[in-house]
């Protein structure tokens, strides 16, 4: 497929194009009936939202909100469908899907773009483990939808039908980067950055001196992990450190780490699930911390929803996840970029209208 810049709705261009935007059509479809054959209800989070999300590294896109008084107020275009999702569990809904349009600032590669569609669906009183199993279904679904018989990015292939590989944090550490993560990780789950670093340098991974156990953590994970996880069949990555898991309860038995996985495929992250935090103030908590870290190092801070922290205390327990539905398409047609099988791609700055 083509990845020139010329424009997307050149006759040939489009032509180019065209089957995998046809694929995608057909993937969302089945994944539809997929939901719909298991009780789930289709739901459409608003776009607009006072608070973005509150994740450090996380950043929106700002407009305001103009009143019959004609007064302004400040709101974004939401990052995620998840706060207004839970919102819909606290007040009644056990099982729901949302083909959700969101935004984010600051992202555009190949895997990332300005605005994509995150596929998000939550089960109420069913134990994470559960979208274990839904992610290995979807995959297959979504690869029979498109024809595919493996999935394929760059130089790494996957067996969409093949059971999925589940690999813990400390496991994936261990094993690719020879570190001992929950070493630097105590009970009450505060971090060490001093051996954390001290274990990264000796296996040749450079660092800044300002850098946190956390910025450690994801170098660490991006170049030492990832381009290993989901080549030959999909990989589940589960049990992280507690510090990097923002709206994830603990797992029973060792705080030190949450319930929390992430599934990949061709060394592709697609997916991010969580056993639901329900605890108000330890969300606060968790926010207020994050923001803090993201006003030091990006000089801005997000609102907090505060209705989204009252939802919380109705909140049932639940487990939810979003999926980069575009990189699941992307895998499907061996597109070489998001912005093959998107139908508009946004414009480049300098560049006419999307």
């Amino acid at each position: 497929m083509s990845s020139s810049p010329t424009p997307f709705w050149r006759p040939d261009v489009h032509a180019d194009r065209r089957p995998a935007l046809l694929a995608r059509g057909r993937i969302k479809t089945a994944l539809r009936r997929w939901f719909e054959a298991r009780d789930f209800i289709e739901v459409e989070a608003a776009i607009l939202q006072r608070s973005p999300g509150n994740e450090t590294h996380l950043h929106g896109f700002g407009t305001t909100l103009i009143d019959n008084a004609a007064q302004s107020h400040p709101y974004y275009l939401h990052t995620s469908p998840e706060f207004a999702a839970k919102k819909l569990l606290a007040a009644g809904e056990t099982r729901i899907f949302d083909f959700a349009r969101v935004f984010r600032n600051r992202e555009r590669t190949a895997l990332h773009h300005p605005e994509f569609t995150m596929l998000e669906w939550y089960r109420a009183g069913e134990d994470y483990a559960v979208l274990m199993q839904d992610c290995a279904a979807l995959m297959a679904e979504a690869a029979r939808a498109a024809g595919a018989t493996l999935l394929r990015w760059r130089d790494s292939e996957a067996d969409p039908l093949a059971e999925p590989e589940r690999l813990t944090l400390h496991g994936a550490f261990a094993r690719h980067a020879g570190i001992d993560l929950l070493a630097t990780v105590s009970p009450n789950g505060a971090t060490d950055r001093a051996a954390l670093a001290a274990q990264a340098l000796a296996a040749g991974i450079r660092l800044a001196d300002d850098d946190s156990w956390s910025d450690i953590f994801s170098r660490v994970l991006s170049e030492r992990v990832e381009p290993h996880l989901g080549r030959g069949r999909a990989t589940i990555l589960c049990e992280y450190p507690i510090s990097e898991a923002a709206l994830a309860r603990p797992k029973p038995g060792d705080p030190r780490v949450a319930e929390r996985f992430e599934f990949y495929a061709c060394g592709v992250e697609l997916a991010n699930a969580f056993g639901e935090l329900t605890d108000p103030a330890e969300q606060r908590r968790r926010f207020e911390a994050d923001m803090d870290e993201k006003e030091r190092i990006y000089g801005e801070r997000y609102p907090i929803d505060a209705d989204f922290l009252e939802a919380l205390a109705l909140m049932p327990a639940a487990s939810g996840i979003a999926l980069g539905f575009d990189r699941l398409v992307m895998l499907c047609t061996a597109a070489r970029r998001i912005e093959d099988v998107l139908w508009t791609p946004v414009a480049e700055p300098g560049r006419g209208g999307a």
